[in-house]
């Protein structure tokens, strides 16, 4: 194998990729980490000047990158942003599906104006997304689309019902996708990410000892970071994933798997 090769062993240099919610957290380091194996690389976001600064670092870096300002719960501004890549590169290869937002509230209180504007882009914008950016993966024949769920989205959290609810729809949406678009020669899976350090959750650790204890129910002690789940996000985007379609894979250092670990038992546990 030669070096050059080697240097594009995913298989994603020069493809051109769209990544949605590309402003911060995982989002970016999506973006960031496809621009590192030679991608062309679309940077969707409602916070304009923010993609715009990560689509600049990014073209410092060598990468083409450019960004838009898109909120995707609207159609218009969807399919705008759509006909924009495919005037600039044609044929978009990746689509990560990743903007994302929590507004708090239990359902027997979160107001139906939070619950309809979290799922207006936690779920319907990865509808339109999927809808606008696939059209041409549907034409070609090959593509690949990476949904980014949530943990919440397996398991219930209190007092974020909408939050939980829209991403268990994710879930359903990208094995959809996978079973209607499967035989068109696009592939569907999601990533269920666990307790990752982003702008949406840094508060929390100011607190005083609360991140030893959010560590300590993960297996791995630790708590994940947005390259965590980049790295999962580009196998699932290349071909080195090929066969791969309709899965979830739960990133989060194995805190699912550590129930039976919390119940205590003495001479076993603290």
């Amino acid at each position: 194998m030669t070096q050059v090769q080697d240097q594009d062993w995913l298989g994603l240099a020069g493809k051109t990729c769209v990544v949605t919610g590309a402003a911060s957290g995982i989002g970016a380091a999506i973006a960031m980490s496809l621009g590192e194996v030679g991608a062309k690389v679309a940077l969707l976001d409602r916070d304009e000047a923010g993609c715009e600064q990560m689509a600049a670092q990014l073209r410092t870096q060598g990468a083409q990158a450019f960004a838009l300002g898109c909120d995707i719960s609207q159609e218009d501004q969807v399919n705008a942003a759509a006909r924009k890549v495919q005037d600039n590169w044609g044929a978009t290869h990746v689509l990560i599906n990743n903007a994302g937002m929590l507004r708090a509230g239990g359902l027997a209180d979160v107001s139906l104006d939070d619950w309809n504007l979290v799922l207006s882009i936690n779920l319907t914008g990865y509808l339109l997304c999927a809808r606008a950016f696939s059209a041409s993966m549907r034409q070609r024949g090959h593509g690949s689309i990476v949904n980014i769920a949530s943990i919440s989205g397996l398991f219930p959290q209190s007092a974020s019902g909408a939050y939980s609810a829209s991403k268990a729809g994710v879930l359903q949406l990208s094995r959809q996708m996978a079973i209607e678009w499967g035989p068109l020669g696009l592939r569907s899976n999601a990533i269920c990410p666990g307790m990752i350090r982003t702008a949406l959750s840094a508060r929390f650790y100011d607190e005083p000892g609360f991140e030893a204890k959010r560590a300590a129910v993960t297996a791995n002690r630790r708590i994940g970071e947005p390259q965590d789940i980049a790295d999962v996000a580009l196998f699932l985007a290349s071909p080195r994933s090929a066969y791969v379609n309709g899965a979830e894979l739960l990133v989060d250092g194995g805190m699912a798997n550590m129930l039976m670990d919390m119940v205590p038992r003495p001479g076993f546990n603290q």
